[in-house]
């Protein structure tokens, strides 16, 4: 069927590529003309594994275009909203300000028996207060919420492990409205090869769709700062945090995933979604029940100081004028996004401190620079080490974690220093080869 994306950033351009490789004819919407105009030629605007094919195979085919102008969207059956819900300036609450003008950009194309699908991550309650808008026209909306992982969004969208739609109706809704049963049957339609192999589809009212986003962030973010927590207890008492976190992670009911200590998360979902998730508990006046996410997010920026505080240990108390390379920029691999990352955050610290830090990253590199210019960049990894006092990974890339060894790097650093943000390294053979290791709750 045809179909509307409007929002083309990270998870818009994705949904639309892969909404177009499944046979759906899609129109991507976007304000941002340079942004179109690479999308048009099949070119992604940000780094994703295979979207890029997917994109060029969707353009090629006449499935997929992308436009500024918002009254392409009229003829389609269901428009998905992917615009980004950024954190308010001055505060923890989401902005809904793209949110907001999408809608209202849209109403004018929407027809009696259109779908307005969310995408974009919201407070609980957003759906309820958008509703009569959209009902007044005869559309019905839903919320679909995105459970996407940046690095592997294609076969997430492509092949998601659920799929969640979101019903429901305003008081006063018009009677011509597309009933919420008829909403549902239009979206498993939509996602037919992954309804067809069995995938989840769970149908919710609107609060617990939008619920499911940020309850699995706040999820994710929480088992991420537990055990980070544990690392800090560890650094205290001389355990490896890492041999407790295989030890716990044997337990079917904890599992080992996201039980890696480290400098902690970052990017655009779950630092943000998090801080929302609590503002928006404090106007609900439910602040106390999620009160402990203060915690989290608290845990999580800590490890980001203990990084840096063991880099200067490392040095006898002062890094200025040491040559640190820092192996990563991006927040976490397969990505180049640089949102609130670890990585850069350290780096950035550390020159404050008067090292002289060289990044590098194999895909973040041009966003960091026109973030963080003051840092020096350098896209090969070998000449990023080469005569360094001190080398620190803070992504785990696999160039970095797997493919460097310590025999290798010592061909190239001045130092014999090595700081492991990730504890992805293998701390007994960078001893054996000569180097001082530090980890993160190691001892």
């Amino acid at each position: 069927m045809r179909l509307t994306v409007i929002g083309c950033g990270y998870l818009g351009a994705v949904h639309a590529a892969a909404m177009a490789s499944i046979g759906h004819e899609v129109v991507g919407i976007d304000v941002d003309p340079r942004k179109i105009d690479a999308l048009s030629r099949g070119e992604a605007p940000f780094f994703e594994p295979d979207l890029e094919d997917l994109l060029a195979g969707g353009v090629a085919s006449g499935r997929l275009s992308f436009t500024t102008d918002m009254s392409q969207a009229a003829g389609s059956r269901v428009h998905f909203i992917a615009v980004g819900t950024p954190q308010q300036q001055g505060g923890y609450a989401a902005d809904l300000t793209y949110v907001n003008g999408a809608v209202d950009a849209l109403l004018p194309y929407l027809r009696p028996g259109d779908v307005v699908a969310g995408k974009s991550t919201v407070p609980v309650g957003t759906a309820a207060e958008l509703a009569p808008r959209i009902e007044a026209t005869g559309a019905a909306l839903v919320w679909n919420p995105e459970f996407l992982r940046e690095g592997w969004a294609v076969k997430d969208t492509v092949e998601p492990d659920r799929l969640v739609v979101g019903l429901g109706h305003s008081s006063g809704a018009d009677p011509a409205a597309v009933t919420g049963t008829d909403a549902a049957a239009l979206l498993r339609e939509v996602y037919h090869p992954a309804v067809a192999a069995g995938t989840p589809f769970i149908v919710t009212d609107w609060s617990t769709a939008e619920l499911v986003k940020v309850a699995a962030n706040a999820f994710l973010a929480t088992k991420i700062s537990f055990i980070n927590a544990m690392a800090e207890i560890a650094e205290v008492t001389g355990a490896d945090v890492t041999q407790l976190a295989d030890a716990i992670g044997h337990d079917v009911r904890i599992g080992r995933r996201f039980l890696g200590a480290g400098i902690g998360f970052g990017g655009g979902c779950l630092p943000k979604d998090i801080r929302a998730f609590s503002a928006r508990a404090e106007e609900l006046g439910r602040g106390e029940s999620v009160a402990f996410l203060r915690e989290v997010d608290a845990i999580n920026l800590r490890r980001r100081d203990r990084a840096v505080e063991l880099v200067v240990q490392a040095f006898g108390g002062s890094v200025f004028e040491k040559r640190v390379a820092v192996l990563g920029a991006a927040f976490k691999p397969f990505s180049d996004d640089i949102r609130d990352s670890p990585a850069l955050d350290v780096a950035v610290r550390l020159r404050g401190l008067g090292a002289d830090v060289v990044v590098t990253d194999p895909a973040a590199i041009d966003n960091a620079r026109r973030v963080h210019p003051q840092l020096t960049y350098i896209t090969d990894r070998d000449e990023a080490i080469r005569d360094a006092d001190a080398v620190v990974l803070v992504t785990e890339w696999d160039e970095y974690r797997r493919q460097l060894s310590p025999e290798h790097a010592s061909s190239l650093t001045a130092g014999r220093i090595i700081v492991d943000g990730r504890n992805g390294l293998d701390a007994a053979a960078w001893r054996a080869a000569g180097w001082t290791y530090f980890g993160m709750g190691r001892p």
